[in-house]
């Protein structure tokens, strides 16, 4: 997904640039002052991380394989026991028990609402044989909205993204999970801007917003849905739940935002002109806010559509399924056209609400064209989308979709072209494997879960130090603390390492494709759209075509993660090196500088924040990602947690896997962070380094 947010009369990139460097402005040296002077500090925290790894394999050398804390198969602890025994007390009295009687009536209020809309739209309304409205009609109100909140583009994109759930034989899963997304949106905008409005009003409240934010956008999606069970069951409820909970912090943190950027010279002009708190909220901040706040709604639409997929894991309907049960059956094929289609309706929903948000802005800047003949339009096609809903009451063919069978076609060719490209670089997929799997993956693995926990834990808590100082060091205490009461220490370290191995890839990635972005506005621009296109795609649908080339392994998740994560790490590690003052690489160039010295000298150096920042946003991607592995075969947290979702004697072992990938997650969060957040003394020929402030956190976090 994309991540964006700001004042109301800046564009993304400038956004994107105040949230990682903490000003809109990028004070760039006086010309002829000298090269800044590059900071060392942070390259001599190798040294004692160093120092650190290597007192840690000469104790590993002659204690590995003690103490481990490994759990062999299902097997599960008292603890993990007396969580199970907790969620079965709670079931038992869903019909006493005041907070289940609650959860259970929201859920059923939910499944009688999505009964509703499926009656009105998807599926015969008895006695009559189809819905209310039949396809023709739900096309033509949908294009009509497309041309409504846009333009008469996106009204064709809306258009043609419809007709293809339908003509690929998707039609009732693909309007499902529209219907699930949907609810949730609607929730969540009635739950979040509130919220919203208090960040934005109220500093006090926005820390403890923030904290609450930060703590749920660490958490992997896949954890939201052990939690959801209990109290919400599965299916339409459970699934609507989960999604409106994932996606409000992106609403909130950014429709916040831009109520807080409103400019304090406008707040005091209206304060002088006696206006009341809610005058100044509604006429004032709210409507100069009205860009990121649509932005905002494009983000929690985003996370909403890739949580309802993720969902279906707990009988959520929609495309998820049809998803989920291809990649257990490892059938490539009948993946891979539900997969397009959930990447069709993500772009239609990304492009619908960034292009409302272009229009909202023109508008209230005075433009948007002729307003009497768009006012022609609307009326005309509203009209035509009005017979289009009557007709599709009265023809059978009208209201069911007709059958084809392009989806099966495409589905069989697909799996013809996954076999030919299994074919040509199955041998060199199974070698890139086995080369990582050797030289980083075993290794790595062996020193973290091979140690003593005790070991393990030093070690770890040596290298918060080292990287994030005193703070980081407390919180990873107590992480690792929780982790060890939670008795999953073995899977945990695993599920460490795979996270770590990933997040290293994916920088190798960032370095190579950020820095030749950065220096060549050509590659930037060939580039960039993919990148944009990467971030919206639901992170389950990754996992299709790595599955497919790799099969059910740890190094699949792995994969699918680095995948997943490369493009946010890639945009960040570009836009800083490229924010790197051009007079300061004038000035290094002009002491004879190669480029090769001007990259690892000058840009790389000054970009350092957006590094460290890039490694967080990758580790917090990466670790989603490799969660949901736990789908097909990665094993560790990532099992505990599927295990413990879809059986229920194993409850309890499944929520210690989901509190230990949260502790997981924060403590890397927490590390990454306080490394980034690096600052040097003002002085000649310094400059204060970037003060970050993380963007929102992955959907799949």
């Amino acid at each position: 997904m994309s991540y964006a947010g700001g004042p109301p009369m800046a564009n993304r990139d400038e956004v994107f640039y105040e949230q990682t460097h903490g000003t809109k402005e990028k004070r760039p040296v006086e010309p002829g002052a000298a090269p800044p002077v590059v900071e060392e500090k942070g390259l001599s925290r190798w040294v004692p991380a160093l120092g650190v790894v290597l007192l840690w394999i000469a104790v590993w050398s002659f204690t590995k394989g003690t103490n481990t804390l490994a759990l062999p198969g299902r097997e599960h602890t008292d603890l993990h026991q007396s969580f199970t025994d907790f969620n079965n007390t709670l079931l038992a009295s869903r019909d006493t028990n005041p907070v289940m009687r609650f959860t259970n009536s929201v859920s059923e209020l939910l499944r009688d609402f999505f009964d509703w809309a499926q009656r009105m739209l998807v599926r015969p309304n008895l006695p009559r044989p189809v819905p209310e409205i039949g396809w023709l009609g739900v096309v033509a109100v949908a294009t009509w909205v497309g041309f409504a909140i846009a333009s008469w583009r996106i009204a064709l994109l809306v258009l043609a993204s419809f007709l293809s759930f339908g003509v690929f034989g998707f039609w009732q899963d693909s309007l499902d999970l529209l219907i699930v997304t949907g609810m949730a949106v609607l929730i969540t905008v009635v739950v979040g801007m509130p919220l919203a409005v208090l960040s934005g009003t109220n500093a006090r409240a926005n820390r403890v917003i923030t904290i609450v934010l930060d703590f749920m956008q660490t958490m992997p999606t896949f954890v939201y849905l052990v939690p959801v069970v209990l109290f919400f069951g599965i299916g339409v409820g459970g699934a609507v739940v989960a999604t409106l909970i994932y996606a409000v912090p992106p609403l909130v943190r950014i429709a916040g935002f831009g109520i807080r950027e409103v400019s304090a010279t406008t707040i005091e002009a209206t304060d002088s002109a006696g206006q009341t708190y809610w005058q100044r909220l509604l006429k004032v901040q709210v409507p100069m806010a009205r860009k990121t706040i649509i932005v905002g709604l494009n983000q929690t639409t985003l996370a909403a559509l890739s949580m309802a997929t993720i969902a279906s894991y707990i009988n959520g309907p929609g495309l998820g399924k049809p998803v989920l049960n291809a990649l257990v059956a490892n059938d490539f094929g009948g993946s891979f056209v539900p997969g397009v289609l959930i990447v069709v309706m993500a772009v239609m929903l990304d492009r619908t609400t960034t292009a409302a948000s272009e229009r909202a802005e023109k508008v209230a800047r005075g433009g948007g064209g002729n307003v009497r003949a768009r006012r022609i339009a609307l009326a005309a096609s509203g009209v035509a989308a009005l017979v289009a809903v009557y007709l599709s009451r009265l023809e059978l063919s009208l209201a069911r979709f007709p059958e084809y069978t392009i989806g099966g076609r495409v589905a069989d060719g697909a799996d013809s072209a996954m076999e030919a490209v299994v074919d040509v670089f199955g041998g060199f997929a199974g070698w890139f494997k086995d080369f990582i799997t050797e030289w980083f993956l075993d290794p790595m693995q062996s020193l973290l879960a091979e140690s003593p926990w005790w070991l393990a834990a030093l070690g770890i808590l040596g290298l918060a130090l080292v990287f994030g100082g005193v703070r980081a060091l407390a919180t990873t205490a107590v992480c690792l603390a929780g982790i060890w009461y939670l008795d999953l220490w073995h899977d945990a370290m695993i599920t460490l390492n795979m996270a770590i191995v990933g997040t290293v890839l994916v920088m190798v990635l960032a370095l190579v494709f950020g820095v030749w972005m950065a220096r060549d506005r050509r590659v930037d621009l060939g580039i960039r759209p993919l990148l944009d296109a990467g971030q919206t795609i639901p992170p389950f649908v990754y996992l299709i075509p790595v599955l497919a080339l790799f099969g059910p392994s740890r190094f699949t998740a792995i994969v699918a993660g680095i995948v997943y994560a490369a493009p946010a790490a890639i945009k960040l590690v570009a836009d800083g090196v490229k924010g790197v003052s051009p007079t300061t690489i004038e000035a290094g160039r002009s002491t004879g500088q190669t480029k090769w010295q001007e990259i690892t000298k000058v840009q790389l150096p000054m970009a350092k924040g957006s590094l460290v920042l890039a490694a967080n946003q990758g580790l917090l991607y990466v670790l989603a990602m490799v969660v949901i592995g736990g789908l097909v075969g990665a094993g560790a947290l990532g099992y505990d947690v599927v295990l413990g979702i879809s059986r229920s004697e194993e409850w309890g072992k499944g929520a210690a896997g989901g509190l230990t990938i949260v502790l997981l997650g924060v403590m890397l969060d927490r590390i990454t962070r306080a490394a980034a957040d690096v600052r040097r003394d003002d002085g000649p020929g310094t400059r204060r380094a970037f003060n970050i402030r993380l963007p929102i956190g992955p959907p799949g976090n």
